[in-house]
């Protein structure tokens, strides 16, 4: 079986440690665990990985975060992998620092990948996971927030909960997305 684990992010040194990068952070880690690297391909850096007899295509658009559902279909169909098959990881800022919320489809909630994403394929029915990146911020300066840095406190924190979204992606592709929901999204 093939999979398509897509994480959502910018690309780009300026863009590299910001909160709305942490689905390529979460990528980064899942193929250094499994001893793999990306590759620059159409429309983003692209690695296979094999984990319990399937096949994991792991997806880092180059398309900047307002376009990703442009490389996000260019792969499901180049790989042939099913709406089902496919996990996108992206950051919430509705969710608290290091909270995973898995769901098997849904709507953008204002983010402008997944709204991109929901575009380019014409309907929302893939899974995602949404990773808390918390709402500390002042009204009106939530593209600042984004695309700023993580506080000290988060980066201590960082290595834990990154290890945690990289067993709930095992987990989704092993188990699938249900009893991924059922183990991962009670864990804070």
């Amino acid at each position: 079986m093939k999979y398509l684990i897509v994480g959502l992010g910018n690309i780009g040194a300026e863009y590299a440690d910001t909160r709305h990068n942490i689905g390529f952070k979460v990528l980064d880690a899942l193929a250094e665990a499994s001893n793999t690297v990306f590759t620059p391909s159409r429309y983003g850096a692209v690695a296979e990985i094999k984990y319990k007899g399937r096949t994991l295509v792991l997806l880092k658009p180059s398309t900047y975060m307002n376009l990703s559902g442009k490389a996000v279909r260019y792969w499901a169909d180049q790989e042939k992998v099913p709406a089902e098959n496919m996990l996108v990881v992206v950051d919430d800022i509705a969710l608290p620092f290091g909270t995973l919320r898995m769901r098997t489809k849904g709507s953008d909630g204002g983010h402008n990948g997944l709204k991109n994403i929901n575009e380019l394929l014409g309907h929302s029915n893939y899974p995602r996971i949404r990773f808390g990146i918390g709402g500390d911020f002042p009204q009106g300066h939530q593209v600042d927030y984004v695309l700023g840095t993580w506080t000290e406190q988060e980066r201590k924190a960082m290595p834990e909960r990154i290890a945690t979204a990289v067993e709930a992606v095992r987990s989704f592709a092993a188990i699938g997305c249900e009893r991924t929901m059922n183990l991962y999204n009670k864990k804070q």
